[in-house]
């Protein structure tokens, strides 16, 4: 069974958001919280996905299945709503990147099941990471 370009294109656009999320969470942990420990745990974290993309080939794949110009969701920017706080900025982009994995984890079980298992070591890290985030730093639980 050949797969499918759609394919490559959703394992793009989940690794996009995932990294991006990810950053956001980092800074927060930098310039915000001024915790080194969360901030070289979530670039750890970040970076770890970059395992999944390293070969050019892999890589290449998805560069060719992107499609910005065709994605449906990319208008709806009434979805996107103003943010009450920094806490709910965290909250936000912990969700987005778990669900993320999740997307990554289930569609590369269709093309490779090493990669699929990273992603789901990287997805209970980010468990992990969120779990002790709110412990650390009990007042974050307040999202608005």
């Amino acid at each position: 069974m050949a797969i499918s370009l759609h394919i490559f294109r959703i394992i793009d656009v989940n690794f996009n958001r995932a990294k991006e999320g990810l950053r956001v969470i980092e800074d927060i942990f930098r310039f915000i919280l001024r915790d080194n420990h969360l901030r070289k745990w979530a670039r750890k974290v970040r970076h770890s996905l970059d395992k999944i993309v390293k070969e050019a080939s892999f890589k290449n794949k998805l560069i060719k299945a992107r499609s910005t110009e065709e994605d449906l969701g990319k208008d709806y920017d009434f979805l996107e709503k103003r943010r009450k706080s920094m806490e709910e900025v965290l909250y936000i982009n912990l969700q987005r990147v778990k669900e993320s994995l999740r997307v990554l984890e289930e569609f590369l079980k269709l093309i490779d099941e090493k990669k699929a298992g990273i992603i789901k070591k990287t997805r209970f890290k980010v468990y992990e990471l969120e779990k002790y985030t709110f412990s650390k730093w009990p007042s974050l639980r307040n999202t608005g």
